[in-house]
């Protein structure tokens, strides 16, 4: 039985994407031009999004422009892709030049690029190897395989019994593996029959993950540090420590997917480094190319990477030269523009001001870093509370009915700050 909220969020969903927001967005006033855009989506594209109306069509930093002039800050950073904000001009450099050089040869030849991006994203990390690829739900997929050859080649488990062991509300892509991972009914309604052998627990109980993982056929436990898609939620202090030891005492490899938390957006490179903790494989993406170019990468030793032999697991654009050269430059612009520090300082003035807020208007505030969530109280509506905001300026996004994202790019000063803080506050007010 689907829960209230459930409930409530897929009739939200169907709701806007049924009417392509007609009635939303020609009520608040929006242009020919703006309207022009919406229409097409609606009218040529799948109607698989139910996006915030705003037609975007330049950015630079922290600010993004609709078609209409009109500059508001971004406050969601497309999911923490752009952690170095839209169009650094550095990964725009580096972009031109190897275009004009070399894109792509396929891995069934060498490049020049290649070994060096796989040489300084090991070093950076302190892993044996990487395996690139291109979308975070690659990795996702990429690090259950890894965990299943793992199981079968060293942990001994017999063919065809390996399971992995997931966290309710769990985000890592829309595949099937991904889906059939998921507890929510938005992300697996009607896609049945789903990969069998993966295990669901509480996320936050290490009570739950021992008694999973001593299954002498577990294999892995994948989770993310904090839960993004589900309203970036935060674990007990400890948590991802106790992850390591049980992980560590029933022979399971852990997986960190830090697609969404890594690469500065929590205030550390990593998420786990807040508590000094290795995984066993490491899921990066999204801002790993600043927003220029789809490239992900799994990074783990040798005792599992090479467990898959060649032809055992590929892709075309994986590792290709173009990406591989802009990987290494948006790791570069994260370390030495001192993005994780930036994040870690600003992101505690941002909690600060946002408790300031009246709890009628805001019951909770969660995060780390510039990663961070509202949970508003009704009568108030995310959605409503959204385009309020896109009227004074700044663009965010809600999840589940009742929760709003604010991770905006992790160059953002404090003097931009201040004034999106004003804009929240003052659409939370005019929306009450």
């Amino acid at each position: 039985m689907l829960s209230r909220n459930s409930i409530h969020h897929l009739r939200q969903v169907t709701r806007r994407i049924k009417h392509g927001f007609t009635h939303q967005t020609r009520s608040a006033g929006v242009t020919a031009a703006s309207q022009k855009v919406f229409d097409r989506e609606k009218r040529y594209g799948a109607h698989n999004y139910a996006s915030v109306p705003v037609a975007l069509t330049r950015a630079e930093g922290v600010y993004v422009w609709d078609v209409d002039g009109k500059r508001y800050f971004d406050f969601l950073s497309s999911y923490s892709a752009v952690n170095q904000g839209h169009c650094h001009p550095r990964l725009v450099r580096v972009l031109q030049q190897q275009a004009e050089r070399l894109t792509l040869t396929s891995r069934a030849f060498y490049s020049d690029v290649l070994g060096e991006y796989e040489e300084y994203i090991t070093n950076l990390f302190g892993y044996d190897k990487v395996l690139p690829m291109n979308t975070g739900v690659e990795t996702g997929e990429t690090s259950v395989k890894l965990a299943r050859k793992w199981a079968y080649k060293v942990k001994g488990v017999p063919q065809g019994q390996a399971k992995h062991v997931f966290c309710e509300n769990n985000f890592w892509g829309r595949t099937i593996a991904a889906v059939s991972a998921s507890t929510d009914p938005v992300a697996y309604n009607d896609y049945s029959p789903f990969v069998p052998g993966f295990i669901i627990i509480p996320f936050n109980d290490l009570d739950a993950l021992d008694k999973a993982t001593q299954d002498p056929d577990v294999c892995s436990f994948m989770v993310e540090p904090i839960q993004g898609e589900a309203g970036v939620v935060v674990p007990d202090n400890g948590y991802i420590q106790g992850v390591r030891d049980i992980c560590t005492k029933n022979n399971v490899l852990f997986i960190a997917d830090e697609v969404q938390t890594g690469l500065g957006r929590t205030g550390k490179r990593l998420c786990v480094d807040h508590e000094g903790v290795k995984p066993d494989m490491v899921l990066l993406g999204k801002a790993l190319s600043g927003g220029l170019y789809p490239v992900s990468a799994v990074l783990a030793n040798d005792e599992v990477m090479l467990t898959i032999l060649p032809g055992e697991h590929g892709s075309t654009y994986g590792g290709n030269a173009l990406g591989s050269r802009i990987a290494i430059e948006a790791l570069k612009v994260c370390e030495e523009e001192r993005l994780a520090e930036n994040s870690e300082r600003l992101g505690v003035l941002l909690r600060e001001e946002l408790n300031k807020i009246s709890k009628d208007l805001v019951t909770v505030v969660r995060g780390m870093g510039l990663f961070n969530a509202i949970v508003i109280k009704p009568p108030l509506d995310a959605w409503d509370v959204c385009l309020r905001m896109r009227d004074n300026g700044l663009l965010a996004k809600p999840t589940h009915g009742d929760k709003i994202r604010f991770s905006p790019p992790l160059v953002i000063t404090e003097e931009q700050l201040w004034q999106c803080i004003d804009i929240i506050r003052k659409s939370l007010e005019e929306s009450a």
